[in-house]
């Protein structure tokens, strides 16, 4: 993987929100909802703990799936019970988890992300653990060097857009985010708010990264004159604006690197190439990295170890492309051939400190509200 690139940008202040869940195909998301749906059946309350076996309770955000069986490796491998406490979005669920330290509700947390990182340590709520899992890490997804936070998973904010479109029209597709503001490409982005969006913000970060903190809104304000299109949230951009998955008319939307994989992968009918493309060139993409933590307090810490590690393994990392459509974080996991052929990671992704998206996000949010909405 390329080295993300860091920004450091001076300033102050503090804002917490409660983020929108990591949004999906809806085909996906139906599988979601079957997936809580079985789980409530299958013992998802303390009430449903087999006696004799010790249960681990992973706290974690609504889009977490993982497949049956290897929920069923973990607890034959382990000897205990698995309970996931999907607790909302991951802000939400971070909320929950810092509220309960004093009577801790998990003894896992999976799904805290780099924009809520530093949220996170600051509450204090996780102990330090360092896996032997980690040799297998990338290094670059590493960003706790107390190894409070293990890095699990990943994906890569970024612009999407409809090949068949730019073909019919013979016009070449962006490759820079300086592209969207030139005169061709007026009125045919579509972009989600970053503060009511998890890929809104993220992509917002994209361009505080790429532009920096003095040039950033200087670009907002001319896509704003080139008409483009904000929506509260991924679902109605993608599946109600963005022309290759609705009759919208933008062929051009933030979204995921993993979505043209996804496409192809639920597509109703064998595809020979995906739709859609992602635009990944340098500075283009924020780098979303998810963390899972032992949650001070627990009475299970040694079992608590093992089912990290278990996370960390390739079974379990080699699950999740098709469950949650990231990138595993172990490097000697083996993508699906789906992923092989049509997922693509961006060259020099952005990546800001933590700490300084916890200060900075209340003004970059207020300032890209003025210079954009209003």
């Amino acid at each position: 993987m390329e080295a993300p690139r860091e920004v450091i940008l001076p300033g102050d202040g503090f804002f917490y929100f409660s983020e929108e869940v990591i949004p999906m195909n809806r085909r996906i998301l139906t599988v979601l909802i079957l997936a809580v749906s079985l789980s409530s059946l299958t013992g998802c309350s303390r009430e449903n703990t087999t006696p004799g076996i010790e249960t681990i309770t992973v706290m974690t955000h609504d889009s977490f799936s993982i497949s049956e069986g290897v929920v069923a490796d973990i607890e034959k491998d382990l000897g205990i019970k698995i309970r996931f406490l999907k607790s909302g979005d991951a802000g939400a669920a971070l909320n929950q988890a810092i509220l309960s330290r004093a009577n801790p509700l998990a003894d896992i947390f999976y799904g805290v992300d780099n924009t809520f990182m530093s949220r996170a340590l600051e509450a204090d709520i996780f102990v330090a653990y360092e896996s032997p899992l980690l040799s297998s890490i990338d290094d670059s997804l590493k960003l706790d060097r107390a190894n409070r936070l293990l890095p699990v998973d990943y994906s890569d904010v970024c612009l999407n857009y409809d090949k068949a479109w730019f073909r019919e029209k013979a016009t070449s597709p962006p490759a820079r985010l300086e592209d969207l503001i030139r005169p061709e490409y007026k009125g045919l982005t579509v972009v989600e708010n970053p503060a009511t969006s998890s890929p809104g913000l993220a992509f917002l970060l994209a361009t505080i990264g790429h532009f920096g903190q003095e040039g950033y809104l200087e670009f907002w304000k001319q896509l704003r004159q080139n008409d483009v299109l904000v929506t509260d949230g991924w679902e109605d951009a993608y599946w109600g604006q963005f022309s290759a998955a609705s009759k919208g008319n933008r062929p051009i939307v933030v979204s995921y690197a993993s979505s043209p994989p996804a496409e192809v992968h639920f597509s109703e009918k064998p595809l020979d190439d995906a739709p859609t493309a992602a635009v990944l060139g340098p500075g283009t993409a924020f780098r979303q990295i998810e963390f899972v933590g032992i949650i001070k307090g627990t009475a299970n810490v040694e079992l608590a170890r093992k089912v990290v590690d278990f996370m960390l393994g390739r079974k379990f990392q080699e699950d999740i492309p098709l469950q949650m459509f990231v990138f595993p974080a172990n490097t000697s996991a083996q993508l699906p051939p789906v992923f092989e052929r049509y997922a693509r990671l961006a060259e020099e992704p952005v990546l800001i400190d933590p700490e300084l998206i916890a200060k900075r996000r209340s003004a970059w949010i207020d300032s890209w509200t003025e210079a954009v909405l209003r």
